[in-house]
């Protein structure tokens, strides 16, 4: 494995030793019902003059026993390391950087000690995998799609704020200084359920493309 930048944060140094030896044990085929449960990316990097195969392996339901969501770097098909997530594994020539968010992926990716970034290349099989060839299939459906995950996703935002300024306006120092508001927006039940719904595909539908801003994907991450 190659050593670590020099100019690495206390953080990525803290990420880094965080990553174990793993087991060796080989990595699984992708089957066809881990779809929305598993994702593996990979890349090649060359090791003393070969090309070897570099695999990312997140399953997010996480482990069994415990429930912790943990990243495995396979190298060339046998699990090299491991680590809780956000990940930072070394690597010969740089590193891989991991990252999840409450709807899936959102960062997988080789940083180069010279400072070049590559993305992992998800499999085929993947969700992200799918929504990669969907994209290159289908490049207007495909922008299409995305612009309307990020519509729903501003108009739930919208409403979200609406909803927090009304009772926070109520708070007596501030209704002193600036006076109550009321939202203008009263949606029925079934319709706030209704664009919560939309609001998480959106979200996938992001996290498929490992798309990610801090303000429109809300919630945890990690």
């Amino acid at each position: 494995m190659g050593a670590r930048s020099t100019g690495a944060s206390w953080n990525e140094r803290r990420l880094s030793r965080r990553a174990e030896p793993g087991d060796g044990r080989a990595l699984r085929p992708f089957r066809w019902w881990q779809v929305m449960s598993r994702s593996v990316l990979s890349i090649t990097l060359p090791v003393q003059g070969r090309p070897v195969v570099h695999t990312v392996e997140v399953r997010h339901a996480g482990d069994a026993v415990t429930g912790v969501v943990r990243a495995g770097l396979y190298v060339d098909g046998r699990l090299r390391l491991q680590s809780p997530l956000p990940a930072r594994f070394p690597v010969a020539g740089g590193h891989v950087e991991v990252r999840t968010s409450q709807a899936g992926m959102r960062r997988c990716r080789f940083v180069g000690d010279d400072g070049t970034v590559r993305r992992l290349v998800p499999d085929p099989r993947s969700a992200e995998g799918r929504r990669l060839r969907f994209a290159r299939e289908h490049p207007t459906a495909s922008g299409i799609v995305g612009a309307a995950s990020i519509l729903v996703l501003l108009i739930g935002l919208g409403l979200n704020l609406l909803q927090i300024a009304e009772p926070v306006s109520r708070i007596p120092p501030i209704a002193a200084a600036w006076g109550t508001f009321t939202s203008p927006v009263d949606l029925p039940l079934w319709l706030n359920l209704a664009l919560g719904v939309a609001a998480a595909a959106g979200a996938a539908e992001r996290a498929m493309r490992l798309r990610h801003h801090w303000l429109l994907d809300g919630g945890a991450a990690t």
